[in-house]
């Protein structure tokens, strides 16, 4: 074979391989099967190792994923990014519409779509081909993933028409199943597994490495046309239509609405379907459908007047309570769980839920057997709401708290003013060593990548740890014979323990588990004592003068220090080299100094600890409740009574220095940062 005709059946293969991928991931509608797919790319591999110089960018070959890169690079979007307003129900849908139609007028027309629970991204075509990818960022820079978004299925590398420019928004996300599959891997390598859908993909996004992932099976499902040159549309219908001839997966799920009333009967109808979806939805997205009506609204500073997103309530369902069994912490609270008549809920089979603690059950008067209502919102533990009292058969039983602990056999105490029982085992209790290893691992705290719960378990059982300390005299020779931990996992583990000893000194608090000791206390002390020398000498007196520090947490960080094993054990960690003192507070980095947050509502992007850490290191405060000095209130899901107090003071222009912010828009303040 020449170059000539190498050449034409390279661009024959390319186009028929692009109409099969556009065939399977986009329409579901494979139209041969794997092996023949998998013999026309081997022949096209096969092509282009022979001749090097037919090599295209939008060849499918080049999905695979190059070179790890070194960083990102920055994209600067040619217009912003914005994020939405939220509804929270019926009323806030109908609030909007009111607002749109008095602005305009004139009646108005919606598109519906559902709200696809992933990550932000941007894509951009020139003549035709997939130039450049970045993800939101703050709404006015991102960072440039394009080569890993190359190896995404449904990003189309080359247009069905050579467009001179075409910009458009997407959500990058991993479906149920393959979120499934990948956290069952991260399981058998003893890895951290990953909370959600979206926080996988958002992992997944942000490799250096386009191999990485390429192997994570993400979808990029696209939403908006931001600009377009060569075609004209007039509404948002037109452009999603646009959309799907040029080749790119769009939400088929969509439906044009005549008025608000057909908008909020699609949301309610969506709200009782949103498991049937092969991926995770969060919401619904209103557009005002017209074009020339969304640019006559405008747009505020963060978000547009002529959207808004529909966020659904907490989900519910009905089941028996069949049992009642008591976990032990770390600290050595027993906390009552609920076993549950398998029931299906958000899209998972929850077969668990919490009771919080013993006045709780005795409150809602829970009882074993007793018909129940329970509740999952965002990636919060599911929890008894409600007991349905009518449909009791006389055979339900009262719980009682155990009187030893169900772990080791000791006395359980409950002291006087709290809601927790607890086991005064301490150290002889299995499974408060084990809980406070895992609490030390974790990501807040030492952060040690590849050290779950399963591996801490089998350290333990095998008799090489018992305490955190004993994790960095682990050797090479220990690991690889446990089960499923192999060579590489192994080295793995060895490098992330060893990474951990150059820790700050406020990780290194908050790993060790000092009751009422938060991750932004640590930091407070850890600022003010610079070194774990200092603060374990500290007496009570100079402990409740750090800001900050009351005597309850002073009193608990005295006790802390007064246990010698707890001494021993902080000297075994520096001999073995853990850092144990604070590095210098950078000047210059605190811009969100002054500023102060109330976080209301279920994150899904991160926990509220996480949340509130990364605002803390920035200068900014977290408050518990919303006041006119109040600067910014973050609303996630199901928002309670802060959200409401918050709408009041900026309606009745009491507090003209708040703002209510979604979560995206903290996500992108942060990464401003």
């Amino acid at each position: 074979m020449d170059i000539i005709q190498a050449r034409e059946r390279a661009e024959e293969l390319r186009r028929i391989i692009e109409e099969h991928n556009y065939h399977y991931y986009v329409l579901d509608q494979p139209m041969i099967t794997d092996q023949e797919y998998d013999a026309l790319m081997q022949e096209l591999i096969l092509l282009e190792d022979r001749f090097p110089e037919l090599v295209t960018p939008d060849s499918p070959t080049q999905r695979v994923g190059g070179k790890p890169l070194e960083a990102f690079g920055t994209v600067r979007h040619r217009a912003p990014l914005l994020s939405l307003d939220n509804a929270f129900g019926d009323g806030d849908l109908r609030d909007f519409a009111r607002r749109v139609e008095s602005a305009l007028g004139q009646p108005v027309a919606y598109m519906v779509e559902p709200k696809i629970d992933g990550l932000s991204v941007a894509l951009t075509y020139e003549n035709g081909l997939f130039a450049t990818g970045a993800t939101r960022g703050d709404g006015e820079t991102g960072e440039d993933v394009t080569q890993n978004l190359k190896t995404v299925p449904t990003v189309p590398l080359r247009l069905r028409e050579p467009l001179p420019r075409l910009e458009v928004r997407g959500e990058a996300y991993m479906s149920k199943e393959a979120f499934r599959r990948l956290n069952e891997i991260r399981e058998e390598r003893g890895e951290a597994l990953f909370a959600n859908p979206r926080n996988a993909a958002a992992g997944s996004l942000r490799q250096l490495d386009p191999r990485v992932t390429a192997s994570r099976s993400l979808s990029v499902l696209v939403y908006e046309v931001l600009s377009v040159e060569g075609k004209e549309v007039a509404s948002h219908a037109q452009a999603l239509n646009l959309l799907v001839e040029q080749g790119f997966a769009v939400e088929p799920n969509r439906r044009l609405c005549r008025d608000i009333e057909e908008v909020v009967a699609f949301c309610r109808e969506w709200t009782e379907r949103r498991d049937e979806l092969p991926y995770e939805i969060d919401g619904m997205v209103v557009k005002v459908n017209d074009l020339r009506q969304q640019a006559e609204l405008g747009a505020r500073s963060k978000s547009p007047r002529w959207a808004i997103a529909y966020k659904f309530p907490a989900q519910q369902a009905v089941t028996v309570l069949e049992d009642i069994f008591v976990r032990v912490g770390r600290t050595g609270v027993l906390t009552p769980n609920a076993v549950l008549r398998p029931v299906r809920l958000a899209g998972t089979t929850v077969s668990r839920a919490t009771l919080h603690n013993e006045d709780i059950i005795r409150e809602k008067d829970v009882r074993i057997g007793d018909t129940v209502v329970v509740q999952k919102a965002g990636e919060i533990i599911p929890e008894v709401v409600e007991v349905l009292k009518e449909r009791r058969t006389g055979g339900e039983r009262p719980f009682k708290m155990p009187e030893t602990c169900p772990e080791c056999g000791s006395a359980v105490a409950r002291p006087e003013g709290e809601a927790a029982s607890r086991c005064t085992g301490g150290l002889v209790c299995p499974a408060q060593v084990r809980e406070a290893i895992i609490h030390f691992v974790s990501r807040d705290a030492m952060n040690i990548e590849g050290l779950g719960p399963a591996v801490v378990a089998q350290l333990l059982d095998a008799g090489l740890i018992h305490d955190a300390a004993d994790l960095y005299y682990l050797r090479y020779d220990d690991l690889v014979k446990l089960e499923r931990m192999g060579a590489q996992s192994s080295r793995n583990l060895l490098d992330a323990i060893e990474a951990s000893k150059q820790n700050s000194l406020a990780q290194l608090i908050f790993a060790l588990g000092i009751r009422h000791v938060g991750s932004r206390a640590a930091r407070v002390v850890a600022d003010h004592f610079h070194t774990m020398g200092r603060l374990q000498e500290a007496d009570f007196d100079e402990l409740v003068t750090v800001p900050d520090i009351g005597p309850k947490i002073a009193e608990s960080i005295r006790s802390f220090f007064k246990e010698e094993h707890n001494r021993q054990v902080l000297d075994k960690l520096a001999a073995a080299g853990v850092n144990m003192t604070a590095g210098e507070v950078p000047t210059g980095a605190q811009p969100m100094a002054g500023k102060r947050f109330v976080l209301t509502g279920t994150l899904e992007g991160m926990t509220r600890q996480e949340a509130q850490s990364r605002i803390e290191a920035l200068g900014g405060q977290v408050a518990g409740s919303v006041s006119k000095q109040t600067d910014y209130v973050v609303v996630g899901a199901n928002p309670g009574s802060k959200y409401d107090k918050a709408r009041a003071l900026i309606e009745s222009n009491a507090a003209p220095g708040l703002s209510i912010l979604t979560e995206e828009e903290l996500m992108a303040m942060l990464e401003k940062y």
